[in-house]
């Protein structure tokens, strides 16, 4: 009995080392979670400031504030997208994490479905980074300086 106890032990301890990856993959994911996170918070605030100018806004300012309204707006689905993805993608990782137990408690060979469990999370991932990098080049094109707050000068250019 003692050494079947080892036996099972030293499985565990396999198990465990090989989750190691999938639940580093979890980590990583948290910290995009909490970055998109941000950046979404801070879309959010900047949309309700321009909604609190809206209405006192005229001519050329309100055409700017209708036009950043309507890519936050876009921001907004598009971060909301990948903050999806990747919490997708982290419960992929966690049954991953659980199919590797299963395979060694149970005894039963999941390799195939181990395999393409992380193959979609990584996917998914990969589709919130994309998501991510949508995000971010909207809002560099949105935050564009006006030209009256530019001093023009030609040395350097």
């Amino acid at each position: 009995m003692n050494q079947l106890s080892e036996i099972a032990g030293t499985d565990i301890v396999t198990v465990l080392q090989t989750a190691l990856a999938p639940a580093f993959l979890l980590v990583g994911i948290g910290a995009m979670l909490n970055l998109f996170a941000g950046r979404l918070t801070r879309i959010i605030d900047r949309s309700r400031h321009l909604q609190d100018v809206f209405k006192s806004t005229t001519g050329r300012d309100h055409d700017l504030v209708v036009s950043e309204l309507e890519d936050l707006q876009l921001r907004i689905k598009i971060v909301n997208s990948a903050i999806f993805l990747s919490v997708v993608s982290a419960i992929t990782a966690c049954s991953l994490i659980a199919m590797l137990f299963v395979m060694e408690m149970v005894r039963v060979e999941l390799s195939l479905a181990i395999a393409g469990a992380f193959v979609a999370a990584i996917s998914l991932l990969s589709l919130a980074l994309v998501q991510f990098l949508r995000e971010v080049r909207i809002g560099i094109r949105d935050f564009m300086i006006r030209e009256e707050y530019l001093e023009k000068s030609d040395k350097g250019k």
